[in-house]
């Protein structure tokens, strides 16, 4: 979806040709509790406006819906994402801003621990699906299988490797089986979310195109040539984050000037990807925000071959580079330069053992030790991204080396290097895998764990490095607290060290709004835009 994040199609990924090069998306956002918000905001000169019990809500999103389908077993793209943030439920869910707290959705009340490697979760009562079908706990097992076959390729299934088996206990209660005892048992559920099996399994295609779940609203539009995906309010919904607009409407605009001048003019009331050049205008007629995250631009080598099996060589590219420099002149100072694997405002952060700042001396020395005079950089093409590859071939060149740069869509990069270790020396591109989770582990498990990226793409499987963080990943998924986090720390300092693929800098989310008709819209460090909770005046 991009954000840079994970630009991934449904069939691209089940290929595994889809970066994350952009995983967006869209969540709830209030207390854990699962309380109501209030449905008043402050109005121009002090007054107080309402919110509208059939009011509508019209925002302006920069993903298309290309050829992504919409079945929550397999896509990452940031639109159905985002999408389905508002449609469907796991048993858990989790907030998009703060610490990204968990809270029970589907379930009544998050698992509940019956010995180490058992865990029950009772569904909420009254639930059912869009289609009117009360939500079974055969439902819940079958979402569990689908994603939990190796055969369906589902992205999700890297995220629960400690799941054994998901059955039915009774009619409203399911036993999720662990293979080993882990401590992220309730966070990591919710990337499951639970489908009705009749439906989807009765035509798989016609699944994917309009999904049903059991969110707070139901997608009635999601066509393509008309640019819009329209939704309306779940009037069944039981759930603790109803929808508190009748109807929503998302313009596709993946135009910056076009989605700016539509929250200017008051066509629309929200929108994501504010242009950096455009904040200070936009902020005449509108509210915009910038939320720091996790969402990271990356620099990935090709490990298994010269030139950059070479640590120094690795070592050589991140000093050669000036991020703070380039993120003002790229981004006029949107984005953090990396200190560690996660950013600053995580709460998990640890400052890495090895932490890159600018010294063009030392990249030349390492280059003069190596002997490195050339390589090939392979970018994506993404708008924010393209504003700051120019600048990363100059500062390499700057210390020595020729660059051989080439820009490619995010889908062609990784056709282009998949299973192919001749075919590229660095690949630069976006990523943001929280969206599917916060904690460093499911952070990590994106890149490091799965052999998508540690052998068909960075060739890093099998050396004594990878083998170490399998081992720091593994246990530190058992733990709990400051051993927990102690573990991670060793991660993300071998990591810094390794760099097989790490982060140049953790982005700003910017979104712009307007707070006199949207009711407490909340601004999220996530790629995409969250209207579960906000109502509208309009």
């Amino acid at each position: 979806m991009e954000n840079g994040s994970l630009a991934t199609t449904r069939r691209g990924f089940l290929k595994l040709t889809g970066a994350i090069g952009a995983a967006a998306a869209l969540a709830g956002s209030l207390s854990a509790c699962g309380t109501t918000p209030a449905q008043r905001t402050a109005a121009p000169g002090g007054a107080t406006a309402s919110a509208k019990s059939d009011g509508t809500i019209t925002a302006a999103i920069s993903y298309e819906l290309g050829t992504n389908g919409f079945d929550p077993m397999t896509t990452s793209a940031a639109l159905t994402v985002a999408a389905n943030w508002h449609t469907m439920e796991g048993l858990t869910e989790i907030l998009p801003s703060g610490k990204r707290d968990v809270y029970a959705a589907l379930a009544k009340e998050l698992p509940v621990k019956v010995d180490d490697t058992t865990y029950e979760a009772t569904l909420r009562d009254g639930a059912v699906f869009h289609n009117g079908s009360p939500v079974t706990t055969d439902d819940v097992v079958y979402s569990f299988e689908r994603v939990l076959d190796p055969n369906n390729k589902s992205l999700y299934r890297q995220f629960i490797p400690f799941i054994s088996s998901v059955t039915a206990k009774d009619d409203k209660t399911v036993t999720i089986k662990l293979s080993y005892p882990v401590s992220l048992v309730a966070e990591r559920v919710a990337v499951v979310k639970i489908v009705p099996k009749a439906v989807a399994s009765a035509d798989a295609k016609a699944f994917d195109a309009n999904p049903v779940g059991t969110g707070p609203y139901k997608m009635t539009d999601n066509s393509a040539t008309s640019k819009e995906i329209k939704f309306e309010r779940n009037e069944a919904y039981t759930g603790p984050r109803p929808a508190l607009a009748k109807e929503m409407t998302w313009k596709i605009m993946p135009d910056d000037a076009t989605r700016t001048n539509a929250l200017t003019s008051k066509a629309v009331q929200a929108m994501d990807l504010v242009p950096d050049l455009s904040i200070g205008t936009l902020q005449q007629s509108a509210t915009v925000a910038a939320e720091q995250g996790f969402s990271l631009l990356f620099a990935m080598f090709n490990m298994g071959a010269a030139p950059f099996n070479d640590v120094k060589n690795r070592q050589a590219f991140f000093y050669a580079l000036d991020m703070p420099k380039m993120i003002q002149t790229a981004y006029l100072g949107n984005a953090t330069p990396a200190t560690s694997f996660v950013q600053e405002t995580h709460p998990d952060y640890q400052k890495a053992s090895t932490v890159y700042t600018y010294d063009a001396e030392k990249a030349k020395a390492l280059l003069a030790e190596t002997g490195l005079k050339s390589f090939r950089l392979l970018c994506t093409d993404h708008g924010w991204v393209k504003k700051i590859t120019p600048l990363i071939k100059e500062a390499l060149e700057a210390v020595g080396l020729s660059v051989d740069f080439t820009e490619k869509k995010s889908a062609d990069v990784y056709n282009t290097i998949d299973g192919k270790p001749d075919a590229f020396d660095v690949v630069v591109a976006p990523g943001d895998p929280s969206v599917f989770g916060n904690d460093p582990d499911l952070l990590m498990r994106w890149w490091f764990a799965g052999d998508v990226w540690t052998d068909s793409r960075m060739h890093w499987k099998g050396s004594d490095s990878y083998n170490q963080m399998q081992t720091l990943l593994n246990d530190g998924l058992k733990q709990e607290s400051a051993e927990q986090k102690a573990t991670w720390g060793k991660a993300f300092n071998l990591l810094s060290d390794e760099i097989p693929l790490y982060p140049l800098f953790h982005r700003k989310t910017t979104s712009g709004y307007d707070k006199t008709t949207l009711v407490d819209f909340k601004p999220i460090a996530l790629t995409g835009l969250d209207f579960l909770d906000t109502g509208s005046t309009k």
